[in-house]
């Protein structure tokens, strides 16, 4: 006998990746080497002193129990202090952060807490797939809006405009962008915040990305009237190299965070201290660790812009963020197709834009998260080839 799956369960798709480095890891087992360049994985690791602030609250004997549903106070303080510095937003560390075990897990907290069966929310096209997923599980109707280059990867908010907006409770952004690398502007977030304004929409930023390549990190929540309607996502993912941890905030208004606490409280039992204490030291690294991470991705990428000039493809240079968004060339249908072919012609996987949403078919994504040494094969190989077509 088998217990059928649920009509949630069938109607969520397995994580693209997923599928793909299970397909990646039996390649590699029949004697490819495969270079990936498709996952945001940051292989450099965190601050030595984060690390050793980790070794050395873990040999406690009293750090290893449960601890607050809310994080502890020190933390909390740390990502205000942050925010502070880095944003220059003041946050009540009392009732304005919430901490997470990592942003990821926010998406769909905030989707519980806010949306009722037949909400719509509105999602970028593209986008991370955790959003338009994260509805799906809560019975609610996606409504996508384009990201388009020809817009330059903003909201046309006119063009929204046109939809029934009467149900929408949520609006997904994602600014600095991904996968696009569109960088965020105080206009852009002032935009977003008259919008949720004027149409009762809560604008949740997703935001993990501002410190990366980036000279000028901003939170949505710098702009006037945000506490009103948005909520910003963060975590120490990429900005500290600690993507395995699971470290990462939400910020907001009190009434915003107590609604998905309610959430959180009924999944997790807190968060490892000595993670909280090691999270904490990363928060107040000076500037200097983050520009020494940005020196090497900025070297990586000038390796993935000479790789596209090899493989034909169009790109804009300006981007922030971990990844390199690149249009395919015109003898390919789509990315999904220029990515298979790298695939089996050069053991190069490179992530397709479809995975994304439409708005990625002519697309690729490279993420900076190599070593250099994986760009220059990656370069050689594909200047070795005779024929860069099927």
């Amino acid at each position: 006998m088998i217990i059928q799956a649920s009509n949630t369960a069938n109607n969520i798709k397995e994580y693209y990746f997923s599928k793909k480095l299970t397909s990646i890891k039996r390649m590699i087992s029949e004697g490819k080497e495969i270079i990936n360049l498709g996952i945001g994985n940051p292989d450099m690791p965190p601050a030595n002193s984060v690390i050793s602030e980790l070794n050395t609250e873990a040999t406690f004997s009293n750090t290893h129990g449960y601890q607050s549903y809310i994080g502890t106070d020190e933390l909390r303080e740390a990502f205000a202090d942050w925010y502070k510095k880095q944003y220059h937003v003041t946050i009540n560390p009392t009732n304005e952060v919430l901490p997470l075990q990592g942003s990821k897990v926010g998406i769909m907290y905030i989707s519980l807490a806010f949306l009722n069966k037949n909400d719509k929310v509105l999602v970028p096209d593209p986008a991370y797939p955790a959003y338009a997923a994260s509805a799906k599980f809560t019975g609610s109707d996606v409504i996508t809006y384009n990201l388009t280059k020809e817009n330059d990867f903003l909201p046309d908010f006119e063009n929204i405009k046109k939809n029934d907006l009467s149900n929408v409770k949520l609006m997904w952004v994602n600014y600095p962008n991904m996968p696009t690398g569109k960088n965020a502007s105080p206009e852009l977030f002032q935009k977003l915040i008259n919008f949720g304004k004027e149409h009762n929409i809560l604008i949740c930023n997703d935001n993990p990305y501002s410190f990366i390549l980036n000279d000028k990190p901003l939170s949505i929540l710098s702009a006037e009237g945000a506490f009103e309607t948005a909520l910003e996502l963060n975590s120490l993912s990429k900005s500290h190299n600690m993507a395995g941890w699971r470290i990462g905030s939400v910020f907001g208004a009190k009434y915003y965070l107590d609604e998905i606490q309610k959430i959180q409280s009924n999944f997790t039992s807190g968060m490892f201290l000595p993670l909280q204490k090691a999270a904490v030291k990363a928060l107040n690294l000076k500037s200097e660790w983050y520009q020494k991470n940005n020196e090497i991705y900025k070297e990586r990428k000038r390796l993935v812009f000479n790789l596209l000039d090899k493989l034909n493809c169009s790109y804009d240079n300006s981007g922030v963020g971990m990844f390199v968004w690149a249009e395919i060339p015109d003898y390919f249908k789509t990315g999904i197709e220029f990515s298979d072919f790298l695939l089996n012609k050069f053991d190069l996987f490179i992530t397709p834009g479809e995975v994304f949403g439409l708005n990625g078919k002519r697309f690729i994504r490279i993420s900076l998260s190599n070593p250099a040494e994986d760009y220059n094969k990656a370069i050689q190989r594909v200047t070795n080839a005779s024929s860069l077509k099927n």
